[in-house]
């Protein structure tokens, strides 16, 4: 990690779960961390976490990614701000609990596409843009899930699969036009089975399902960007031991 340190690293979704760790360990790791959140409170909370320099190299910022011209405004002051980005963590994500074939759910389809799909692929548009105006050969993260790999028979995840599979095909479109490009820039998809965070709130999950805390998926994350620049990681899949899926 030390090619990283006193770059600027930003984290989607930072205000709790994996977001909030992977935010956190980049700012301990010497990055400046600028955590992108609905809930920017929250965000700054987590400096309470940290030592008192790592406290310091963590930066709150509203931002709504399902909102287009938030991730606009966004980016721009975080280059205005801190010079532009060299590392892009796309965490945020949500899951909307009904039936996929139930009728009347359109507005709950909309808000998980426009913030595990489209913005996704926003914020990587306009990280992408500026670490190759500044020649930086940066790195986009991925957060995905498992469900991306095959489908949990778990009720009502609705259109979620469907968005992480997405996420699969964004990561390797990505990597082509990357490559095609002549740049070296890294793109890394982390696929994660069940984690302890507030997603998974509501959702009906055996109580004996073995699981994974937020700082496992961190680790991987920060094992991802911590490689050596003639390797590029393509896909993390974590699973507690013992999961089923």
């Amino acid at each position: 990690m030390d090619r990283w340190n006193g770059k600027v690293a930003v984290v989607t979704g930072a205000s709790s779960g994996i977001g909030a760790e992977i935010a956190k360990d980049l700012a301990k790791a010497g990055m400046i961390t600028i955590g992108l959140a609905r809930r920017v409170e929250r965000v700054e909370q987590l400096k309470q976490q940290l030592p008192k320099e790592a406290a310091n190299r963590l930066h709150a910022m509203k931002c709504d990614v399902s909102i287009e011209t938030d991730i606009e405004r966004t980016f721009q002051r975080i280059a205005d701000t801190y010079g532009g980005v060299d590392v892009l963590v796309n965490n945020a994500g949500i899951v909307r609990q009904n039936n996929l074939l139930d009728l009347g759910t359109a507005a709950d389809l909309r808000a998980v596409l426009d913030t595990n799909v489209t913005g996704l692929v926003l914020c990587s548009q306009w990280a992408y843009k500026s670490m190759v105006d500044r020649k930086v050969d940066g790195h986009i993260v991925h957060i995905s899930s498992i469900a991306g790999h095959s489908v949990p028979n778990f009720p009502k995840l609705n259109i979620y699969p469907g968005t992480k599979h997405a996420v699969r095909a964004i990561t390797e479109t990505m990597r082509h036009e990357m490559r095609d490009a002549g740049t070296k820039i890294k793109v890394t998809s982390v696929s994660p089975g069940a984690v302890k965070t507030e997603i998974l709130d509501g959702v009906t999950i055996p109580e004996e399902m073995p699981m994974l805390e937020a700082e496992d998926i961190s680790a991987a994350v920060l094992y991802a960007i911590g490689t050596p620049p003639h390797v590029q990681v393509h896909e993390l899949i974590i699973k507690p031991v013992g999961e089923a899926m």
